[in-house]
Order: C-alpha cells, then structure tokens, then sequence
C-alpha cells in the first residue's frame, strides 16, 4: 500500500493574514495550539522566526516525549512560514536525516484569514511497508497521514479559537 505523503486542512479565522502569521511563526508558541506539539527547548529568540532559524521542537504523544531539530524555509509575513524536521531524539535530536515539513499559509478571506496548514512526509527513503509498519505502531493503529489529518485539525480548531478571543471583530 502505498503512503499518502502529504495532507492538509485550511480554516478561516477572524484576523488579518499578519496576526495569524505573527502567532504561528513563533515556534515556541506552538504547543498552545498543538495537541502534540509542546513548544520548544532551550533558548529562542522572541518573535516571529526568521528564514535559515533552527530550534528545537518539544512533542509529546501520550507517555512518549521526544524532541526534533528544525530549520525555517519559508518567513513571509502574512503569507507563508515553513520548517523542515530533520533530526529526532528522546532527549536531544541525535538521529539525523528528512523527517517531515509544515507549512502554513496565510490568505485574506471574506472572514479575516484563510489558514492552510500542511504537513509533508519527508522519509522518502523508507520503504512504504517498513514506514505503514511504523507509524501503525507509534500512531496506536492508524496512518501518519491520518493521525496528522486529526492533529493538524485540532491545531487550527485551537489557533482560530485563540485567535478570535484575543483579537475580537
């Protein structure tokens, strides 16, 4: 069977395309709305990251934690922030190699901002039965491609719910 390597979803939100942007292209501000997602680790500058920036993303999924080293591809403001995965560990980000890329885009809507969130499956590598086998066992059963589909949902569900109490029409 073959691996669905990329899914998104999109939401419209209440707010201009900058204050969605300004909130979801500071990583450390992302376990707020993330249901796996737990901020950052160690030092990071303050504000919206900038384009060539690492950090270090915290997650959590059930009793595993685990943390993964990212570098920021795309800083558009008001238009678009991406970051590549590219090394994962359970304390440090040790193993090295493409791991995954979320991007979000931002566009004006009739309601404020039209939020496109998507992630992509960079473990190409892998074979596509050692990859299913895998992610069935870390993902309790399912596919990364529909484990993240439900994240990626929650994600926005909570952004825009954040978004519209903090900044009202």
């Amino acid at each position: 069977m073959n691996r669905v390597a990329t899914v998104s979803r999109s939401i419209d939100i209440g707010v201009a395309p900058e204050v969605a942007y300004q909130a979801v292209s500071r990583p450390e501000d992302m376990g707020r709305w993330s249901p796996e997602n737990r901020g950052t680790a160690g030092a990071v500058p303050t504000g919206p990251a900038v384009l060539g920036a690492t950090f270090v993303g915290r997650n959590k999924r059930g009793r595993f934690r685990w943390v993964t080293r990212c570098t920021v591809t795309a800083a558009d403001p008001g238009s678009r922030f991406a970051f590549r995965v590219h090394a994962i560990g359970a304390r440090r980000p040790r193993l090295r190699g493409p791991i995954a890329t979320w991007e979000y885009r931002f566009e004006p809507s009739d309601h404020g901002t039209r939020v496109t969130e998507t992630w992509t499956d960079d473990r190409r590598a892998w074979p596509d039965l050692a990859a299913n086998l895998f992610d069935r066992i870390v993902t309790s059963g399912r596919t990364f491609a529909d484990f993240q589909t439900g994240n990626i949902e929650k994600t926005l569900h909570n952004l825009k719910r954040e978004l519209e109490k903090a900044n009202p029409a």
